[in-house]
């Protein structure tokens, strides 16, 4: 990828943006741009395969351009509302005394989940990290089996699974208690080094004001040859002061159990809880965040990899959550409730697409 490609692709989109005469076609060309299939989009989604040098040079210029079509389509966005407005004043009579209904691009917002998703993605993805995806309907064997969930765990009982009715050879398919089985496809189908983060629906027998049946969780799987839990412990500090957006995360691990990791760890992180929010980075109490670990030897053998060869660590944390500790959200219920006056009140203008150079959620 040159400046030349670059150049050639803003001005190219810069004339189709000028030349748009209606907010319609400004908004096919902000999708066809900016969109997640768009021309920069698919730019941008290479960043993870560049070397560091290649992404040193590339990121900037590639989220300079971003944030550049950005402002160009919201100035022409405004531009098309005066020449609609001055349309509809010569060609109708109306009473000018009444408001103006705001067009569809400025009432419509992103769902606070949407837009966690893609905070997230944009620090992983700076960090090199691939996304992998995987179905919501799994079988007993990779939601259970493969991650050294042994018979009789409590996780594979009635009250805390969702399980479907047997099948004609007597097996029952679950919807997935957590991502982690697209660890398990990952690894059988792609070899190391692995560097992955999977986010996604997952379900669970619960609810209340924490917890909900349906869920999302991001979780990551770092696999190579000399992995060990200090870069484990500077990835997830690295994402929680980006995400955050502040200068300074302290993190305390302790010690816990999960099958498919050993050891295993809960991670806690300072913060400041004197407040109506919780303040992350500042203040003298600790607050859980996250589960992590080192993969367990039986999850890589049972993905066909050698724990004599091969080494990785993983971790999991609630998507939701983590829109709740940032945005002030004190109750995880209304987050589906599909209630138009809270998507209103929590929800992110549509043009404001996160990103590392333009800021999280600016």
């Amino acid at each position: 990828m040159d400046d030349t490609h670059i150049q050639a692709l803003q001005s190219r989109i810069e004339g189709e943006i000028a030349a748009a005469s209606t907010l319609a076609e400004l908004d096919q060309v902000r999708v066809a741009a900016l969109g997640k299939k768009g021309a920069v989009s698919a730019l941008l989604a290479t960043l993870g395969k560049m070397s560091p040098e290649e992404r040193k040079l590339a990121g900037p210029a590639l989220n300079g351009l971003k944030n550049h079509l950005n402002g160009l389509i919201a100035d022409r966005n405004e531009e098309l509302k005066k020449i609609e407005l001055e349309r509809k004043l010569q060609g109708e009579k109306l009473d000018v005394t009444l408001p103006l209904m705001p067009a569809p691009v400025a009432r419509g917002t992103i769902h606070p989940v949407s837009q966690v998703i893609d905070e997230i993605t944009a620090i992983f993805a700076d960090m090199g990290f691939a996304i992998a995806e995987g179905p919501d309907i799994e079988t007993d064997y990779y939601n259970f089996t493969a991650l050294n969930f042994p018979e009789g765990h409590p996780a594979r009982e009635m009250h805390d699974t969702f399980f479907f009715n047997p099948d004609e050879k007597g097996e029952r398919k679950v919807l997935r208690t957590h991502t982690s089985p697209v660890q398990i496809r990952t690894m059988e189908n792609q070899e190391p080094p692995i560097r992955i983060i999977i986010p996604g629906r997952t379900y669970r027998c619960d609810s209340d004001q924490t917890h909900t049946p349906m869920f999302h969780q991001v979780e990551g799987l770092v696999i190579d040859k000399s992995s060990h839990i200090g870069q484990l412990r500077w990835v997830l500090e690295e994402f929680l002061k980006a995400y955050f957006e502040v200068d300074e995360v302290s993190t305390r691990f302790r010690p816990h159990f999960f099958p498919f990791t050993e050891p295993s760890m809960e991670v806690d992180v300072q913060c400041d809880r004197s407040g109506a929010e919780v303040k992350i980075g500042q203040g003298s109490d600790w607050m859980e965040i996250l589960g992590c670990g080192m993969v367990h030897p039986n999850v890589l053998a049972n993905s066909g990899l050698d724990p004599e060869i091969y080494q990785g660590f993983a971790w999991g944390i609630g998507i939701d959550r983590l829109a709740m500790l940032k945005y002030g959200m004190p109750d995880l219920r209304a987050f589906f409730d599909a209630d138009q006056r809270w998507l209103d009140h929590y929800g992110f203008r549509p043009l404001d697409i996160p990103t590392l150079f333009g800021g999280l959620s600016s």
